[in-house]
């Protein structure tokens, strides 16, 4: 990445200003990226594709690595698992079945089947083989990768996004038509929620002053790393930042270009000439490593947007962006690298960033 790339230790407040685009990777046309993810070593990339595809890029490298075709069943929500050759996807096509697949010879290793509906979102267990799935058929199952049977199946209304906290025991599970976010001791899953939060009064207020659709367009859930956070991303113009204890919004984080109008989960998915394989959009929005910054994609226009989530509370709670990292591409789905300081953002291309120290 040049003699200008900060070193991992690097404290991420310093540099957070300074990502810029270093590698970019053209797509063929009528294609989108849907999700994003990188490994636990830092070193390799996952995206997944419109056209059925499976994109690996070796970020170590700044290249791409390998594509694997999934024509028959459709692919989503690829995701690694904690051995970095091995990685579970969701069908988009025949069934609604989730696949197990080593890169290594490309072979399955195994399929998990029970779910009657769209897969929504896929979790994996930050310490374990564990992962969670949720679906349109109102069912979140918790799977284990060694057995195709699902270990635990819970009911609800609308589940779409999953989470695992950082200690992976805590789940959460969030309905956008309910407007709630449930949390889990997952030791006692099949037992009531400890904690339950309603967004019904904070997505009314926002969608009076920005026009945040309430009770739709959430496209991601994840806590940050320091476990005091939850972020609920949106395709609308905000994000919400809510305290992981209290369920309490922190910010609202404000991104003034508006609106992304990519599908979120529960969007009717139909096909066009501009799209002939339409998937929901993962979060476009992610915590940087210290848990302190969220970057995302800016909306209706290219380049990303930082927010300091340590900055102080305002009345309104609206927080606008700390920094815009420019770029001509946009962020349909973004992912700051878990080991290194690193981004990457793709939607008709993946842009891979990196810091420029001459700019900190």
């Amino acid at each position: 990445m040049g003699d200008t790339q900060a070193p991992p230790t690097t404290k991420i407040s310093d540099i957070i200003h300074t990502f810029r685009p270093t590698k970019l990777f053209k797509s063929p046309p009528s294609t989108q990226y849907t999700s994003i993810d990188f490994d636990d070593s830092g070193e390799f990339l996952l995206l997944s594709r419109t056209d059925d595809t499976i994109q690996l890029f070796n970020t170590k490298a700044g290249a791409h690595a390998k594509e694997l075709k999934s024509q028959k069943y459709g692919s989503a929500l690829a995701r690694f698992t904690h051995h970095s050759t091995s990685i579970l996807y969701a069908s988009t096509k025949v069934d609604d079945g989730i696949r197990y697949l080593s890169m290594h010879d490309n072979s399955f290793i195994r399929y998990f089947r029970g779910h009657e509906g769209r897969v929504t979102s896929l979790a994996l267990s930050p310490g374990s083989d564990q992962f969670l799935s949720a679906s349109l058929d109102n069912t979140v199952k918790m799977w284990d990768c060694r057995s195709p049977n699902a270990t635990g199946s819970l009911n609800f209304e609308s589940p779409w996004l999953t989470a695992y906290d950082p200690s992976a025991s805590v789940i959460a599970i969030a309905s956008p038509p309910a407007q709630t976010v449930l949390l889990y001791d997952l030791k006692n899953y099949d037992k009531p929620p400890f904690a339950s939060f309603d967004l019904q009064v904070i997505e009314r207020k926002y969608e009076t002053l920005f026009g945040q659709q309430a009770g739709e367009g959430w496209t991601g859930l994840e806590f940050s790393n320091n476990g005091k956070y939850i972020l609920v991303t949106t395709n609308g113009p905000g994000h919400y930042l809510l305290d992981a204890f209290s369920g309490d919004l922190v910010h609202y984080l404000h991104r003034p270009s508006g609106a992304t109008g990519r599908l979120a989960p529960g969007d009717p998915l139909q096909a066009s000439a501009e799209l002939p394989g339409p998937s929901y959009n993962q979060a476009d929005a992610c915590f940087a490593p210290d848990g302190r910054y969220v970057v995302s994609g800016s909306g209706s226009q290219t380049g990303l947007l930082v927010w300091d989530c340590a900055e102080r509370e305002k009345s309104d709670k609206v927080l606008e962006p700390t920094t815009e990292l420019p770029s001509a591409k946009a962020g349909g789905v973004v992912m700051y690298n878990p080991r290194f300081n690193m981004l990457a953002s793709a939607e008709k291309e993946v842009v891979l960033w990196a810091t420029d120290m001459d700019l900190a």
